[in-house]
């Protein structure tokens, strides 16, 4: 019997092509469940047959962490895409894995609701969907808004997931105070699927704000330390606060600012009024509305600074993507050492998440050099570095480790996924450690 037959009988199959190949690891078929059972039904029949499956919403991050050691069958996420529950008067929305988060947005407008969370998966092929929430969820898609709400983890306050053995579980609720049961959300955010199927998930909301806007200011390095100093302590209440660098050009630091019309427009001028001041970002600074600016407007009201949003063209590759952190009053020196080594970089100065590329052409030696040394930066101000993305020669030239970097409580993630998954069913190889 072909593997086809053999799961259609829980679901919808078809063989897999070229087309989804996960990290280069190639598939044998393609699941598309509808619901939570015939997730369940697919994987009772994978687990028992020793079939290895990979989680995909819009694929538009499968290639982040390592490949997994084998593909027997991809999970297509995208037939479960409704949304559930809009609780209008609790703030609370639960919708199918597979919506992305763009209908989500659109769908939680017109209540003038909206999830806080930034969809930063742009680039190649299918990528260009963007994310969906159960994408979002289980890689911790978290963006410049965390500074206003909290990461996505702490969005999230429950989830219907399955099993690698078929059990369907649900944890958390539908209200915001709720304390049922294991926090199993937390648990399975940001774990690359390895640990279960995420079928559904139930997250906090935030009222839209009426009015929006965007503080710019074009800042040299040797200025970035003092300005970004003067924006974390500021008491304009800022939603975010963003620095973006490339080697060889000034910064360009955003504040954005919502709230009540008028109010916000003032605090906006308030705000570059300070920054104006010698001494701080000095007469390259501009306010505007980032819902009616484009990039160009940008880079005309700013002369000079970095681009903070990428073009079709420079997003065509398959660049050294490295997730790095540290402690804010760190972000400067991590900056200035990440330009320096050919890095550009971008995210939260505000809450001390950076993403930081190399372009694919780069040399393998020198990219493994670079992380080599932008971590030891990170470490010793208080923060990490990952690889969560690079081309095949350099992913194939790390290691674990090298991908990873230290990872305290190693040992107990390994107990985690021997208890979630012992049949090492979920994406075998592809999170830290090898889980």
């Amino acid at each position: 019997m072909t593997l086809e037959r053999l799961l259609d009988a829980a679901c919808a199959v078809r063989p897999a092509t070229g087309c989804d190949d996960v990290d280069g690891v190639p598939a044998r078929v393609v699941a598309r469940p509808t619901s939570a059972q015939e997730t369940s039904a697919l994987l009772r029949t994978c687990s028992a047959q020793g079939l290895a499956v990979v989680v995909r919403g819009h694929g538009s991050k499968l290639e982040w962490g390592r490949p997994p050691e084998r593909v027997d069958v991809v999970l297509e996420t995208g037939a479960m895409a409704q949304l559930v529950e809009h609780s209008r008067g609790d703030l609370v929305a639960t919708a199918g894995a597979g919506m992305p988060l763009s209908r989500l947005r659109h769908l939680l407008s017109g209540a003038r609701h909206e999830l806080v969370v930034d969809d930063l998966a742009v680039g190649r092929g299918t990528e260009a969907a963007g994310s969906t929430l159960g994408g979002a969820v289980a890689t911790n898609l978290s963006g410049p808004r965390r500074l206003r709400a909290g990461p996505l983890r702490d969005l999230v306050i429950g989830v219907r997931l399955v099993l690698a053995d078929g059990t369907v579980a649900k944890a958390g609720g539908k209200v915001v105070k709720n304390v049922a049961g294991y926090d199993l959300g937390k648990l399975v955010t940001g774990s690359l699927g390895t640990l279960a199927v995420i079928t559904e998930v139930t997250v906090r909301l935030h009222p839209e704000p009426p009015q929006v806007r965007q503080v710019l200011a074009r800042v040299p390095h040797e200025r970035l330390a003092p300005v970004l100093a003067h924006l974390v302590a500021s008491q304009l209440a800022p939603h975010t606060l963003e620095v973006h660098a490339e080697p060889g050009g000034h910064a360009l630091v955003s504040v954005g600012l919502g709230g009540g019309p008028g109010s916000t427009q003032r605090r906006a001028d308030l705000l570059a009024l300070e920054l104006a001041a010698p001494g701080l970002a000095g007469d390259a600074v501009a306010v505007v509305d980032p819902e009616h600016t484009t990039p160009e407007e940008v880079r005309h009201v700013v002369p000079d600074a970095g681009r903070p949003w990428s073009t079709a063209q420079e997003v065509a590759l398959r660049p050294t993507l490295l997730a790095v952190t540290a402690r804010l009053s760190g972000i400067p020196e991590l900056v200035q050492v990440a330009n320096d080594h050919g890095l550009t970089v971008s995210g939260s100065a505000g809450v001390g998440v950076l993403r930081a590329t190399l372009p694919e052409p780069t040399p393998v030696a020198t990219v493994l050099e670079t992380v080599t040394s932008v971590r030891a930066v990170t470490t010793g101000l208080g923060g990490s570095t990952v690889v969560l993305d690079a081309p095949p020669t350099v992913k194939s030239a790390l290691d674990p480790a090298g991908t990873w970097g230290p990872v305290p409580g190693l040992e107990l993630m390994r107990r985690v996924k021997a208890q979630f998954d012992p049949g090492r069913t979920l994406a075998p190889g592809r999170f830290v450690g090898g889980l």
